[in-house]
């Protein structure tokens, strides 16, 4: 009776040690977001940051490179993508916003979004 009690834990320790095995790697696809400024306001440049909403709320966020372009690695999905950013020149004060709804992400699609800017801008009296 012990043996047979032996064999039915080892046979249950076996199949639970099976039962928990998955696989924990998440597939990512590589997604650009290029901004487009108004009428060729100012030319592209860096740092400006971009947020990419999934539908869990989760967000992910990179900063332009000197083309004007974000470049994300997220999983498959809906997103949403906004901008906002500040430019301050001598005699002025511009504001550009964006946001860009239902872009689909999959691995068997270019992931290249274009994300048109609004501009308002301000005078700076000295």
């Amino acid at each position: 009776m012990k043996a047979a009690t032996r064999f039915i834990a080892a046979a249950m320790l076996m199949a639970l040690a099976t039962a928990c095995h998955y696989d924990e790697e998440v597939e990512v696809c590589n997604v650009s977001v290029q901004l487009v400024y108004p009428d060729n306001s100012v030319d592209p440049y860096a740092g400006v940051r971009v947020e990419l909403r999934d539908a869990l709320a989760s967000i992910f966020v990179d900063s332009t490179d000197a083309q004007g372009t974000a470049h994300f690695n997220v999983p498959p999905g809906i997103y949403e993508a906004s901008s906002n950013t500040q430019l301050v020149t001598y005699d002025w004060r511009y504001n550009f916003n964006g946001v860009k709804s239902l872009i689909i992400i999959s691995p068997d699609s270019a992931n290249h979004v274009t994300m048109k800017l609004k501009m308002s801008k301000k005078r700076i009296v000295h």
